[in-house]
Order: structure tokens, then C-alpha cells, then sequence
């Protein structure tokens, strides 16, 4: 029996992990709720709600040899350190090479994963998700999160006493 894994998000770290599944003979089915693929890398003009997004003159910080995918190394003419929309060719390059996209549902929303009833027998989950305002559930073996830290910020109000005393003159 072919073990389902559920992968949320189709960024970097979401097409890293389809290509893993499928290389350990895993069966994946990926949720991004754009409609393309490249999470916080790909730019629009037009914020998403509950979507990070860079600006757009962002050039990465890491050079190509430490950003590539170990497998899928850059183009020899793309620079050092490249603009985001490189970045984002390349991003799309890697899902064609490895022919990842027939994976992905775009355009879904995962509106909640929860345990089974029978979890602890079968380590199974429901995946609830929303498409033109339909849902589903289905079931999987194994859950992969991958749609970042970036939407939602996290500040440790407990950690800086005095905080909302904070006059900035």
C-alpha cells in the first residue's frame, strides 16, 4: 500500500518535498492556495491575503551555490546573487526538470488537519480543504507543512517588559 502524504504549500521547501516523497515512494498531493507556485519568492504587484511576498527590488542574501537545490544546481549564467524574479525562474525550472506541478492543487485552501479517530492505531489524518467554496476531506498517512513563517508575525511581548510603554520620540 502506497503511503499518502499531504504537502502544505508549494514554495521551495513544498516542491523540495514532493520530489523527496516521490523518491521515497511516496504518493503526494500538494495544497497551494495561489494559483502558481513559489510562495514568498514569487512577487505580486497585488499583496494575497495570508500570503508573504517580497518586494520588489529583493535580491537573495545567500549565493547560488548555497541556495540551489543540491540536485538542480543554478544555470552557470545566472549571478552570485540574483534578483527574486531569477529566483522564481529558477524555482519554476526545478518543478518542470522534475515534473512536479501535475502534484498540485492550486487554488486550495487547507482549512484544518486534524487526527483521525482512529489515530493511534492507523497514524492517519483528515485534510479539510476549500476550493470555489467547496469542501473536502480526505485522508492521509502523513502531513508536511510547508507555507513559511512569514504571514503572521510573532512578537514575544512577554519577553520586552515595558513594551507598550515604548514612547519613540
Amino acid at each position: 500500500m502506497v503511503r499518502r502524504v499531504a504537502i502544505i504549500g508549494a514554495g521551495v521547501s513544498g516542491l523540495a518535498s514532493i520530489k523527496s516523497c516521490l523518491e521515497e515512494g511516496l504518493e503526494p498531493t500538494c495544497f497551494e492556495k495561489s494559483d502558481d507556485i513559489g510562495g514568498l519568492w514569487r512577487f505580486t504587484e497585488t499583496p494575497e491575503e495570508g500570503r508573504a511576498s517580497i518586494y520588489p527590488s529583493v535580491f537573495t542574501n545567500s549565493c547560488k551555490e548555497m541556495t540551489c537545490y543540491p540536485d538542480f544546481p543554478f544555470p552557470e549564467n545566472f549571478p552570485n546573487y540574483m534578483h527574486n524574479s531569477k529566483l522564481q525562474e529558477y524555482i519554476q525550472m526545478f518543478a518542470k526538470h522534475f515534473d512536479l506541478l501535475k502534484y498540485i492543487q492550486f487554488k486550495t485552501l487547507v482549512s484544518k488537519i486534524k487526527k483521525r479517530p482512529d489515530f493511534p492505531v492507523t497514524g492517519q489524518w483528515d485534510v479539510i480543504t476549500e476550493k470555489d467554496g467547496k469542501m473536502e476531506t480526505a485522508i492521509f498517512d502523513a502531513v508536511m507543512i510547508c507555507s513559511g513563517h512569514h504571514v503572521s508575525p510573532n512578537i514575544p511581548v512577554d519577553s520586552f517588559p515595558g513594551k507598550y510603554h515604548f514612547v519613540n520620540e
